[in-house]
C-alpha cells in the first residue's frame, strides 16, 4: 500500500499508534512550549522563551508546538507529522551532526527520535481516538 493509503490493523494496534501519536505530540509540544513561552524550565533550562521570530529558534520552536499540538489531537496529523519530521532532520544534521558524526557524542538523539517518530506517524496514520478518524467517519448524510 502507498504512504496515503490506512494499513489495514485491528483494534488493538489502532490503539497503541493512537497512544504512540499522543505521546509523541504532547512530547513534542512540551519542547514548543518551553521554548516559545519559558514554560518547564524555558529554553534550554533558562526558563526564558527564545525572542520572537529569531532564526531558526523561535521557527523551530513554533513547529514544535503547533505540530506537536496538531498531531496530538490528530488533526491533519499526516502533514503535521511530515513538519515535525522534516524539522528535526533540519535540527540533527544542522546543529546536531557538525558537533561529532555519532548523536551520543553529539546530543542529536532527541532529534533523531523525533524524526524517525513523525516520520512512522506520518506513513502509517493517526490511529484511533483522532480527529482525522472521526472526520473520516462522516458521512455526507450526516452533514
Amino acid at each position: 500500500m502507498g504512504l496515503g493509503q490506512s494499513t489495514p490493523t485491528g483494534r488493538p494496534q489502532q490503539t497503541i499508534i493512537a497512544l504512540f501519536r499522543i505521546a509523541i505530540g504532547l512530547l513534542f509540544s512540551f519542547h514548543g512550549a518551553a521554548s516559545l513561552f519559558g514554560a518547564f524550565g524555558g529554553a534550554f533550562g533558562s526558563g526564558r522563551a527564545v525572542e520572537f521570530a529569531t532564526w531558526p529558534g523561535w521557527w523551530a520552536a513554533a513547529i514544535q508546538f503547533t505540530g506537536g499540538i496538531l498531531v496530538l489531537l490528530g488533526l491533519g496529523t499526516r502533514s503535521a507529522a511530515i513538519i515535525c519530521s522534516g524539522s528535526m532532520a533540519y535540527a540533527y544534521f544542522v546543529v546536531h551532526q557538525p558537533e561529532a558524526l555519532l548523536p551520543l557524542n553529539n546530543g542529536g538523539e532527541p532529534a533523531a527520535l523525533f524524526c524517525w517518530s513523525f516520520l512512522a506517524i506520518a506513513a502509517i496514520g493517526p490511529g484511533a481516538w483522532s480527529i482525522d478518524a472521526l472526520r473520516a467517519r462522516r458521512t455526507p448524510e450526516a452533514l
